[in-house]
């Protein structure tokens, strides 16, 4: 009788293992990075939410819109870090523009929030820099047709926090 007991309480220790195993599988597939869904094909107004975080990961790596359309776009901060120490910004760049050119200038560019007065014909907008829990939006209209890249430009951060804004 003993040994049953034993054995039912190894299957269920063994069990719980598995759900807690499967827990961590499923939190893994939560913080996968999204797709942005493409805008809708009559729509005047794409309307864009992106998140940055404290481990500097935007949850978008592609954002696609069409040539000319209003872009209305929301960056949150869903960390807890503040400004100072993990800032996060949305900048998208023109089609010529080097990232790691633009990451590394960007990052002696503090007292103008990290983005480089000298460069500022390599970006098409911004928003400001934001830290844990605030939010920013800005509107602006889609550039013409093709592929650029978005990025923050808060030191180091474009290594890990860069998409492609793909305007249709």
């Amino acid at each position: 009788m003993k040994k049953l007991v034993v054995v039912c309480l190894a299957a269920l220790a063994f069990s719980c293992g598995e759900d807690k195993k499967e827990q961590k599988t499923e939190m893994k597939t939560e913080t996968k990075v999204e797709k942005a869904a493409p805008a809708a094909a009559d729509s005047k107004e794409a309307v864009v939410s992106i998140e940055g975080n404290d481990q500097m990961q935007f949850n978008k790596k592609e954002i696609r819109v069409k040539a000319g359309q209003k872009v209305k776009l929301t960056l949150k901060h869903v960390g807890k870090m503040e400004k100072a120490v993990m800032g996060h910004n949305w900048a998208l760049l023109t089609q010529d523009a080097d990232v790691a050119t633009v990451g590394n200038a960007a990052a002696m560019a503090k007292d103008n929030d990290y983005i480089p007065a000298d460069m500022t014909d390599k970006f098409i907008v911004h928003t400001k820099m934001i830290g844990g829990g605030e939010s920013v939006t800005i509107e602006f209209d889609a550039p013409e047709a093709g592929t650029y890249t978005y990025m923050c430009t808060f030191p180091g951060h474009y290594a890990l926090m860069q998409g492609k804004f793909i305007v249709e």
